[in-house]
């Protein structure tokens, strides 16, 4: 087994140093065996050893890869470093799969930039010990910042770096540019306060029309997007995204106001989408599109493709399918290379039944992205729908190795699991979902009808009747609780419930579960019509078309 001894230290160099100084080592010997594991995951490679870019090429590029960095408004969300953490996990399986085990002992764990930590507890959970053992070495840390590449702390989103090294700078003086930057990363790892407190000075240090106006928006920004829903405050937030519109539409430059008041119309849509005013919400988007054309031709092309993103949302809201369709592939052509809007469409496609289409989207994201759990994951529910249960639950699997807080994925595992008859993996499931988020009402759901299979009839009335103190509108809990009703001969609590779920959405399958209710009911009239209605909405399902035949 080799043996290396490598130096985790941050103030060593920044983000990924531990990363870098391993992807040092192997990547050359892949490199010797063939391109293909390295060309395979060539964006994390270049994200965590910049010293590699040179003999690791690009090969999965997006638009934004060929714009100068003033037109590249779009900053990597806090999640993508588990997304790096993943892909280079994966090359080192590959690697050493080929190679042999590898001991690998670290100094100065302790003193690692997030991005090295968060890599080493994916390797940790990902990798087995006989493959690679690592090992905590010494810990001496060195002394004096952090190295402060400031743009390539932006561009791939390392937040945290760009906190920590951007507040020590700041204490050196009054940089207004930087202080905004390192506001937005203190968002970003929801440490709001701190970044509000920085938005506050950049207003008492300067005067600069644009730098007010961002400050202004950011602030909007914390106001509807806070990480704890209840600090959130749409009201106070339209204030001040309606002073930075004030500040951007005065600008006298027309493609710098285009620019500026487009993405501070943008940032109101979603306020006024918190504030339920979906209708003023499109008619902001439509503004800042018309905007771009009109002034900005051939310019800011994400600025651009963002907004059609955006109003093929507030499309798909307002039931406008077809519409939100061609703005989602509009923003999919413009720039092909970039993995999130082939999701957004991918869920749509598959809101209008087409699976074969949402599936190939789903997938390009896969090809596109360094390991994206929400692909893995939406993909599941169209295995689940085609009857793919094995093929759902590998891609649940996958989706909780890659991130093992994606609290949906333990929803759905359960679900499948109660489904199979795994209660024990479902409770198991539900727990650790629980202990995540304590309030999930689907969680709540999921644990009532694990109780219920195993017989703990209190026990589950009290998850199903939390879940829906919670959600009202969770048609699943309605639905579940109706069958612990109707398990104790309670027909028409049963029915109450049935009631209310299909107030929620009406499917066959509710209807078909009324219809049992009401024919042990001794009302068979009722279960014909319930029947009858459940064989226009699913005209193949047996089971609708041997009860009706029974009635």
């Amino acid at each position: 087994m080799d043996t290396i001894v490598l130096d985790a230290d941050r103030r060593n160099g920044g983000p990924y140093t531990l990363a870098a100084a391993l992807l040092g080592h192997l990547v050359p010997r892949a490199l010797e065996r063939g391109p293909d594991l390295v060309g395979a995951h060539d964006i994390e490679i270049r994200a965590a050893a910049p010293h590699l870019r040179d003999a690791v090429p690009a090969r999965r590029r997006s638009l934004a890869d060929e714009l100068p960095r003033s037109q590249r408004v779009l900053v990597p969300g806090a999640r993508r470093s588990l997304r790096i953490a993943n892909g280079l996990a994966e090359f080192v399986r590959g690697h050493l799969a080929q190679t042999g085990p590898l001991a690998l002992t670290v100094a100065n764990l302790g003193e690692a930039d997030h991005t090295d930590a968060e890599f080493v507890a994916v390797l940790r959970r990902r990798l087995d010990s006989g493959l690679l053992r690592i090992d905590e070495g010494p810990s001496t840390p060195g002394t004096g910042p952090l190295p402060a590449d400031f743009d390539r702390y932006r561009d791939e989103g390392f937040h945290h770096a760009m906190a920590e090294s951007g507040l020590e700078a700041l204490r050196g003086g009054q940089d207004v540019p930087l202080l905004l930057r390192v506001a937005a990363a203190l968002e970003a790892i929801e440490r709001e306060d701190e970044a509000r407190e920085l938005y506050d000075r950049a207003r008492r240090e300067c005067t600069d029309p644009r730098q007010r106006a961002t400050a202004a928006y950011a602030t909007a920004m914390i106001l509807v997007r806070h990480h704890d829903q209840g600090r959130r405050d749409p009201e106070q937030a339209l204030a001040w995204i309606n002073e930075a519109i004030t500040i951007t539409s005065l600008l006298p430059d027309p493609r710098e106001r285009a620019f500026h008041l487009g993405f501070d119309l943008n940032g109101k849509a979603l306020v006024e989408v918190r504030r339920g005013r979906r209708e003023a919400a499109m008619e902001l988007v439509q503004r800042a599109i018309d905007l771009a054309e009109a002034d900005l031709p051939g310019e800011h092309p994400i600025h651009r493709l963002v907004l059609h993103a955006n109003r093929a949302q507030l499309l798909a809201m307002a039931g406008r399918e077809e519409e939100a369709l061609a703005d989602y592939t509009w923003a999919v052509e413009a720039d092909p290379g970039y993995p999130d809007y082939y999701l957004d469409r991918g869920n749509l496609l598959h809101r209008l039944g087409r699976d074969e289409e949402a599936l190939a989207d789903y997938e390009a994201v896969m090809r596109l992205s360094p390991p994206f759990p929400e692909a893995y994951y939406n993909r599941s529910e169209l295995r689940f729908a085609a009857g793919d249960l094995a093929g759902a639950r590998a891609d649940l699997d996958h989706t909780l190795e890659l991130d093992p807080d994606f609290v949906p994925a333990y929803v759905n595992r359960a679900g499948l699991c109660v489904a199979t008859g795994d209660h024990a993996l479902a409770r198991h499931d539900v727990e650790r979902g629980l202990a995540i988020t304590p309030r999930d009402p689907h969680l709540l759901c999921v644990l009532g009808q694990v109780e219920l299979a195993d017989g703990r009839y209190p026990e589950a009335r009290v998850a199903f009747d939390r879940a829906l103190e919670l959600d009202p509108r969770l048609a699943a809990g309605w639905a579940s609780r109706a069958e612990l009703a109707f398990q104790h001969g309670d027909h028409e609590a049963a029915l109450a419930d049935l009631a209310r779920a299909l107030e929620l959405g009406e499917t066959a399958e509710l209807l078909f579960n009324r219809a049992v209710v009401y024919r042990a009911a001794g009302r068979s009239h009722q279960a014909r019509q319930d029947l009858l209605r459940a064989a226009e909405l699913a005209p193949g399902d047996e089971d609708v078309k041997q009860a009706l035949s029974e009635v």
